[in-house]
């Protein structure tokens, strides 16, 4: 099987050093699809030239083709089986006139829980729209998706044997839609100490809960990539996902990143069916669901309550339940199939 994965115009490179969240996807499915004895062909510019000579690297974008084109003619006669591209490239006219020339397969995961699709860009056979939780599987009904668990890597970030950690950590970008200071304020109630990891996207929302997220238990890391990033995982007693209440988590790389190094998961959701439920089980952290009208105090306790459920939960079940669940291959060949 030859597959194409495609990068597309953006900030990060492909593989990104750190924050990133559909490229450190396409990653994974490039190493998934190696893994599985496929020829893959990184296709565009933005993927890097440090991957070594394993990779086959080719600079073209198909939207940036013109059909007839000897590019058009040079990807037709690659023989591609699949293509797989972030999510908004089969609603992309330019992109879809070459895709539609090379009479291949089509995958691609749902990132944005708001982007909308043209009515055609899916048939459920061919051309396939991946969906995390059913809360995004509902949301997308109209393009027929399949639910599978998104898997992401970066560049040197495998997972040394679980310990049983320390402290708490919690990852992401800071901002309001991520709530970091729902974490920082159960960490405070269990008087626990905890290291956000991530870069500042909105500074106002910092500045608004200044006070607590400087307080004395917290500890600011920044933006992490490769073995710092997988260090500062690998080494929490719990891992704590938090986000806004209005906010919709169509696809978070952050559960996969946590089991794959044996750290457990203490979750707060707004909703039943959210990534988090899809992703974890009793062996591998703790959910707990409340309703919008919670206030931040009431969420904080709460999921102080969900830590406290983590703590006797067994480093080396959940890496090994982490690495089967969030397997790069199991997921390649899950998006390669065209049977349900």
């Amino acid at each position: 099987m030859l597959v194409g994965v495609c990068d597309f115009p953006g900030s990060y490179a492909f593989p990104p050093t750190g924050y990133g969240g559909i490229e450190r996807w396409l990653w994974a499915v490039a190493v998934g699809a190696k893994a599985a004895g496929a020829d893959v062909h990184l296709l565009g510019p933005a993927w890097r030239d440090d991957l070594g000579t394993r990779w086959t690297r080719k600079p073209v974008r198909l939207e940036d083709v013109g059909r007839g084109s000897a590019a058009a003619r040079d990807l037709a006669a690659c023989g591609y089986d699949l293509l797989v591209v972030g999510h908004e490239y089969p609603t992309l006219p330019a992109w879809r006139r070459i895709r539609d020339t090379l009479d291949c397969d089509v995958a691609t995961f749902q990132h944005n829980p708001d982007f909308r699709h043209a009515p055609d860009a899916f048939d459920g056979k061919r051309h396939r729209l991946y969906c995390y939780s059913p809360e995004m599987i509902e949301r997308y009904a109209a393009w027929r998706p399949r639910q599978e668990l998104a898997v992401q890597l970066g560049l040197d970030e495998a997972e040394p044997p679980a310990i049983k950690g320390d402290d708490l950590v919690w990852l992401g970008r800071i901002d309001g839609e991520k709530a970091p200071h729902l974490a920082v304020r159960a960490a405070q109630l269990l008087g626990r100490r905890v290291r956000l990891v991530g870069p500042v996207f909105d500074r106002e929302y910092v500045q608004r809960h200044e006070r607590l997220l400087t307080a004395d238990h917290v500890e600011w890391v920044g933006e992490l990539g490769g073995p710092a990033k997988t260090a500062a995982v690998h080494s929490a007693g719990t891992f704590v996902y938090t986000y806004a209440r209005d906010y919709v988590e169509a696809g978070a790389a952050v559960f996969g990143e946590a089991l794959r190094a044996g750290t457990p998961v203490a979750a707060l959701t707004w909703r039943v069916g959210t990534c988090a439920e899809a992703a974890l089980c009793p062996d591998t952290g703790a959910v707990t669901v409340l309703g919008a009208e919670a206030d931040d105090e009431r969420a904080a306790q709460a999921l102080a309550e969900a830590i406290r459920r983590t703590e006797d939960l067994d480093p080396a079940t959940i890496q090994a339940i982490g690495k089967d669940r969030f397997d790069p291959q199991r997921h390649f060949n899950a998006l390669a199939s065209r049977s349900c």
